[in-house]
C-alpha cells in the first residue's frame, strides 16, 4: 500500500508522507536481503509481426497452412488481420529460456513463408487502401467465425488501419514466495484480496510512471507515407527520399495519437482501485448501449453482420489499457466467479522502442 500512496499522495514531507516513504523504504530494504523471493516470476511474451511481400508490401495472401491452424494453434496464430501473425510463448520462470523459445517460434515462422517476410517495425508497412486488409479468418466453426465478426465489428467502429498497428504483450505473474513474504500466513480469501491489492497498486504505479519509458527510450519518430496519408495528421513531418515520414524530435510515434489510440474510449470509465471497481467497470461498458456504435447497425441491409453488439464494447478483450489484468478478465466472462489466480498484460506496448514491452 506504501507504493500506491507515495504515487498518488502529495510530494510534501508532512508527517503522513514521511512515515508513509519510511515504511516503503522498509519493505524495500528487505527485500533486497532476500532477492531469491523473486525467482520463481512467471513470464510469457506475445509478439505481432505483418506478414509482407518480397516487395514490402502488406500480404494479400491466406495464413500460411504450414503454420497450423490459426484457431488452434497455441503458439502462432492472428490478431486483427489475415497478415498480422502473433507468437506465443508459453509461461517461463528463466529470461533466457522465455527468448529461446520466441527465438525458436520465430525462426520456425520465416522458413515457412514461402517468400515472405516479416515487418520488423510496430507501425505498419505500405498498403494501399483499408481494402488490403484482409480480417483474419478462423474457420467455419461458431467460435470462428465469432472471432472474425468481432474484428468486423473493430473495422467498423475504429477502421483497420489502426488495428494492424503491431507491438508486443510481456505476461507475467508473481511468484507465492513473494506474497509470503510480503503476507506471511493467510487464508485464502485473505491472499487473494492482498495479492489482488498488490496488483492493482502495481498498476497504478505503472500508470503514474509508465511514460517515462517512452520518453527517455522511445526510437521510433519515423513512419510509411501511407499510413501518414491514411491518418489525416497535420503535423510537420518532414520526409526521406524514400517516401518515410518523420518528425525530428518524436520519440515514439507508436504510442503517439497516431498510434494505437482509442479516443473513441474516452468515456469508458474503468477503475484500478480495486477489484470489485475494475469488474464493475468493465461489466458496464460490455451492457451499456452506444450511440454512435448503434449508428453503425449489428447488420447490414443484406442482413450481414457488422459488428457483435451494439454496446460500448463488444467484449472485454476491446478495452484498450496499457496493463490488463488478464485473468480478471475470465471472471468477467464466468459472471464473477472467484478470483483464483492473476496474471497481469502489459498492453501494446512498441516493438520498436529500446524497452521492447504489448493487447
Amino acid at each position: 500500500m506504501a507504493l500506491r500512496v507515495i504515487i498518488l499522495g502529495p510530494l510534501t514531507f508532512d508527517n503522513y508522507t514521511r512515515t508513509t516513504l519510511t515504511d516503503f523504504l522498509t519493505r524495500l530494504n528487505a527485500l533486497s536481503h532476500t532477492p531469491d523471493v523473486l525467482k520463481g516470476i512467471g513470464r510469457g511474451v506475445e509478439r505481432e509481426a505483418l506478414r509482407i511481400s518480397a516487395q514490402g508490401d502488406l500480404s494479400s495472401t491466406p495464413h500460411p497452412a504450414a503454420l497450423g491452424s490459426a484457431l488452434t494453434n497455441q503458439w502462432i496464430t492472428t490478431d486483427f488481420s489475415e497478415s498480422l501473425l502473433e507468437f506465443i510463448t508459453p509461461v517461463s520462470h528463466s529470461v533466457p529460456e522465455t527468448l529461446g523459445q520466441l527465438h525458436d517460434i520465430h525462426r520456425f515462422t520465416v522458413k515457412n513463408l514461402d517468400g515472405e517476410r516479416l515487418w520488423p517495425m510496430s507501425m505498419p508497412c505500405f498498403f494501399g487502401s483499408e481494402d488490403d486488409i484482409v480480417l483474419a479468418q478462423y474457420g467455419t466453426s461458431n467460435q470462428g467465425k465469432m472471432k472474425t465478426l468481432y474484428r468486423e465489428g473493430l473495422k467498423h467502429r475504429y477502421g483497420s488501419v489502426m488495428q494492424i498497428i503491431s507491438g508486443v504483450h510481456f505476461n507475467f505473474s508473481f511468484p507465492e514466495s513473494l506474497w509470503q513474504h510480503m503476507f506471511g500466513e493467510q487464508s485464502e480469501q485473505e491472499r487473494q484480496s492482498s495479492v489482488s491489492d498488490a496488483y492493482f497498486a502495481l498498476i497504478r504505479n505503472y500508470y503514474r510512471f509508465g511514460w517515462m519509458i517512452p520518453y527517455l527510450f522511445g526510437a521510433s519518430p519515423a513512419l510509411c507515407k501511407s499510413f501518414v496519408d491514411k491518418s489525416g495528421t497535420t503535423l510537420p513531418f518532414e520526409m526521406t527520399s524514400h517516401k518515410t515520414c518523420y518528425l525530428p524530435y518524436a520519440t515514439s510515434l507508436r504510442l503517439s495519437d497516431l498510434g494505437y489510440t482509442n479516443s473513441a474510449q474516452d468515456e469508458i470509465k474503468v477503475g484500478f482501485n480495486s477489484l470489485d471497481e475494475y469488474l464493475s467497470g468493465v461489466q458496464k461498458a460490455i451492457h451499456t448501449p452506444s450511440e454512435e456504435f448503434a449508428a453503425i447497425g449489428v447488420k447490414d441491409s443484406q442482413g450481414n453482420y457488422r459488428q457483435l453488439n451494439t454496446n460500448a464494447l463488444q467484449i472485454e478483450n476491446e478495452l484498450y489499457a496499457l496493463f490488463v489484468p488478464s485473468e480478471l478478465l475470465k471472471v468477467v466472462k464466468s459472471r464473477l466467479k472467484p478470483l483464483l489466480g492473476v496474471v497481469w498484460s502489459i498492453l501494446k506496448f512498441a516493438r520498436s522502442t529500446s524497452t521492447h514491452t504489448r493487447r
